[in-house]
């Protein structure tokens, strides 16, 4: 397959610029060392696939206020707790002893309600379409067991209003992307053909080993050699074109699409999930108002640039932070904080620091 690539890639007769749009697409090909098999004239651009990374600053603090409430038990998935807010995290937050615990699932949130009855549970609900039905899920069992004092914080993202907003801003400069295969087990490849109709680009759902990305790299460059674009399924002992439809269902019964601001990026229309008039009494926000006002530029650190990583505009080693003031271990961007962010798979695999 490397040898087809570099075949494929001099048929090309141009630099290849793909993106993979998923942060476990960009740890696994780190960790394979696919970049230093690749031949002169392709490169890899990370795209917005990380949820930890494209939270915004607006949910971190209101999260950060939920948590300070009395009588409250916040519950986080464990990458959460060190995003950044305007000056602190979730992390400082509990240090100061808020009752803020790290859970594996929101069904663990859900068994602290249980638990807990004289509290009330807010779980911290992040991620793409891959958690978004498990959190519906949970909702549903919370009726079915009649656990009352269960509640979400609602920070879910889309990917495909995502790519279509990078796309139409005329910024990115890509020719080709990396589909993520664990949002595609969900949504399958359907959600994606505006790429294709809309952009002409070429587009493949790739799974995570190396030969999965290999493959997915080479169907790629046949697409761009052979000046086709269409949306392929490499991934195919995992996604389905319609994907699950359970899944889709019940994350549709539960949740609506709304506007959503991405760290970085800004707003994009209907990018984001909140709950359906119907189960907004199981959302936090009808407890009690939760208003943040930010001073003119308090949104991002000084000198971060997450938000071109995001984009695709810079890789991390162009960042003025990257490895010096920005390390795992003090992370200033939320591109370093989770083990899905390009900035940290850079500084743990990379050769430039």
């Amino acid at each position: 397959m490397i040898e087809k690539i570099k075949e494929l890639t001099k048929k090309a007769g141009r630099p290849v610029r793909l993106m993979e749009v998923c942060g476990t697409h960009t740890v696994a090909i780190f960790r394979h060392g696919i970049r230093n098999l690749l031949p002169e004239g392709i490169s890899l651009l990370s795209g917005p696939g990380c949820p930890v990374c494209v939270t915004s600053v607006e949910d971190v603090e209101k999260a950060m206020a939920i948590a300070k409430k009395e009588n409250i038990i916040f519950t986080t998935f464990g990458d959460m707790m060190r995003v950044p807010g305007i000056d602190k995290n979730l992390s400082d937050v509990r240090a100061e002893g808020a009752d803020i615990r790290v859970v594996y699932s929101p069904m663990d949130a859900l068994k602290i309600a249980s638990d807990n009855k004289d509290k009330r549970v807010v779980f911290f609900a992040t991620g793409f379409e891959t958690t978004s039905p498990s959190v519906a899920g949970t909702l549903f069992e919370a009726d079915r067991l009649t656990i009352e004092n269960f509640y979400i914080y609602s920070a879910h993202k889309l990917v495909p209003p995502a790519l279509d907003a990078l796309l139409g801003s005329g910024e990115v400069n890509v020719d080709g992307f990396i589909l993520p295969g664990h949002v595609s087990t969900i949504i399958g490849s359907r959600p994606y053909e505006f790429i294709v109709e809309k952009y002409k680009k070429p587009s493949v759902i790739t799974g995570f080993d190396a030969e999965d990305i290999l493959q997915g790299i080479n169907m790629l460059l046949e697409q761009i050699v052979s000046n086709n674009a269409e949306v392929e399924i490499q991934y195919k002992k995992v996604v389905r074109e319609e994907g699950n439809p359970k899944a889709v269902a019940i994350m549709n019964e539960y949740f609506e699409p709304a506007d959503a601001y991405w760290r970085g990026i800004g707003v994009i229309p209907l990018s984001g999930l909140i709950l359906r008039e119907k189960f907004r009494y199981r959302d936090v926000n009808s407890l009690f108002d939760i208003s943040i006002t930010f001073s003119s530029g308090s949104q991002e650190p000084q000198g971060c640039s997450c938000g071109e990583i995001l984009r695709g505009l810079k890789t991390p080693d162009q960042c003025p932070l990257f490895g010096c003031a920005c390390t795992p271990d003090s992370p200033v961007g939320a591109c370093m904080v989770s083990t899905e962010g390009s900035c940290a798979a850079y500084y743990k695999y990379g050769d430039f620091v």
